[in-house]
């Protein structure tokens, strides 16, 4: 096993971490007090070709793969959590539909994806059905050449700032439950969008509710084959949670630095506090931390960009890098004090952001048992 880049990943991780520190961090906490949608950053994504890192170049895309990408991904939030979550959730769905869109609809929603257009949204959670995605209820009728889609999901990241959104609705109740995925676009007539929602953190990500009222939605907006949905979701998902992984790291390694510069500066007893062992005890577990989940997730995105099966590696690495970056984002508002506390020193910050990453695009209770089941099918690898 190598733990060397190539040298076009070394560049990309490089490019954006000068992007994110020079652009990005000074106007994170701006952004996050008017819970504001980055769009001045989503822009600076696009020109850069990082909102099509998992598409094809013959599609729009850079092509950089799954490290690559990981690797931006980090850095980008690190400068900015929200921004990195607008960027995560749009190479999502052009993944998705660069893998499972016919050239009819990679062609209408690709390029307008990578080049910023507009963001890409992924609905599957709805109000009733979080852990449960099976359990969804939002339903697709067919008519004529349509579809008739009528239901409603919730917290759905980029609502009101996409271009287009996988939506998964049920298509056959008996005898056996079917579901299936299909792009729909904003100005469809009886698209809803609710109010933005009023979140803990990551407030510059736009966070809303979706309802459908005899949506109509053609037939060729069908993505894959009808009941392919769920297997759809889950695949995209899979790539989703190591990106989520890279996301935490990103967030806690901004907390980290702001806590290392903190402990210089600051003197207790007539000393900098990093000379305490007890300080420098904290910030030794957080890089150790760290650099463990940042380890896991690219072993996770190396296995996706080889075509090797990823599931649980996925699944790994976002319950350790999102519970290992919530220790790290603690220990740096812990070794701040009270200044830990207060708005004005970052680290109050990216602990509520930070926060919600053990929680979305699977919990870390769903990934353990995502873990176990594939563990005791297959035995250790």
């Amino acid at each position: 096993m190598t733990f060397l880049f190539s040298e076009e990943q070394a560049q990309i991780r490089d490019m954006v971490r000068s992007l994110a520190r020079k652009e990005f961090a000074p106007n994170a906490a701006r952004i996050d007090e008017q819970s504001r949608y980055p769009e001045e950053n989503m822009k600076l994504l696009a020109e850069l070709g990082l909102l099509g890192m998992l598409t094809p170049a013959s599609h729009g895309g850079s092509e950089a793969g799954p490290v690559a990408y990981n690797l931006a991904l980090a850095e980008v939030a690190r400068g900015c959590a929200s921004t990195g979550v607008g960027m995560a959730t749009t190479n999502m769905v052009g993944e998705t539909i660069a893998r499972f869109g016919n050239e009819e609809q990679k062609r209408r929603f690709l390029p307008a994806l990578a080049s910023g257009i507009g963001g890409g949204a992924f609905a599957l959670t709805e109000p009733a059905a979080g852990s449960d995605a099976f359990g969804i209820s939002t339903v697709a009728i067919p008519d004529g050449g349509d579809y008739v889609l009528n239901g409603g999901k919730a917290f759905i990241t980029n609502g009101t700032c996409a271009c287009v959104t996988i939506v998964m609705a049920v298509t056959r109740k008996e005898p056996k439950k079917r579901i299936s995925a299909f792009l729909v676009e904003p100005q469809t007539r009886g698209w809803f969008a609710g109010k933005p929602e009023r979140k803990m953190g990551l407030k510059g990500s736009n966070t809303v509710s979706l309802s459908f009222d005899d949506c109509r939605i053609p037939k060729g907006n069908l993505l894959g084959n009808e009941g392919e949905g769920f297997r759809i979701a889950m695949t995209a998902l899979d790539g989703g949670r190591v990106g989520i992984a890279s996301q935490s790291v990103g967030i806690a390694r901004a907390a980290l630095d702001a806590a290392i510069s903190f402990a210089r500066e600051r003197k207790q007893f007539g000393r900098p506090l990093s000379e305490f062992q007890a300080i420098q005890g904290m910030v030794a577990d957080s890089a150790t931390d760290l650099d463990a989940a940042e380890l896991l997730a690219l072993r996770a995105a190396y296995r996706q960009e080889t075509g090797k099966p990823f599931t649980r590696e996925a699944s790994i690495a976002k319950v350790f890098a999102t519970e290992a970056a919530y220790r790290a984002c603690h220990r740096a508002a812990q070794i701040h004090g009270g200044y830990g506390y207060i708005r004005e020193y970052p680290v109050e910050r990216h602990l509520r952001d930070v926060k919600v990453t053990s929680i979305y695009e699977g919990t870390s209770e769903i990934q353990r048992v995502i873990i176990a089941r594939d563990l005791l099918r297959e035995g250790s690898r």
